[in-house]
């Protein structure tokens, strides 16, 4: 794909391979995806597969094969994936351009075209 939809920093390449080497997983994609549910109705998944589907589409960031299915490809296009690390521990941040509304956990969000079905938090 010429432009990427989602965007890895490299540090967040970084943990993303610590963890798949932790857990055994050194070959496998990371499928970053949008589900439906959470507080504002859509809510990000992350994790490994170990094989490529039909309709998904495929870039490599700092050595990270990484897939989006195509059906998420319009709510996800510009999203970048960062690891911030403090005191307090590191986690992953999502910054989404389409998101018009999130929810304080910063997992879930909802696009002017995509509302999704809120859940309670």
């Amino acid at each position: 794909m010429s432009e990427e939809i989602v965007i890895l920093t490299e540090a967040a390449a970084l943990q993303i391979k610590e963890m798949m080497k932790e857990s055994e997983e050194d070959a496998a994609f990371l499928r970053v995806a949008v589900r439906g549910g959470g507080c504002s109705g859509l809510s990000y998944g992350m994790g490994f597969a170990a094989e490529r589907e039909e309709k998904d589409m495929l870039s490599e960031q700092f050595g990270i094969q990484l897939i989006v299915d195509q059906n998420d490809s319009a709510i996800l296009k510009g999203t970048k994936i960062d690891y911030k690390q403090s005191m307090m521990g590191g986690g992953f941040t999502i910054d989404n351009p389409n998101a018009i509304a999130s929810c304080g956990c910063g997992s879930s969000f909802r696009t002017a075209k995509n509302a999704g079905s809120p859940e309670e938090c």
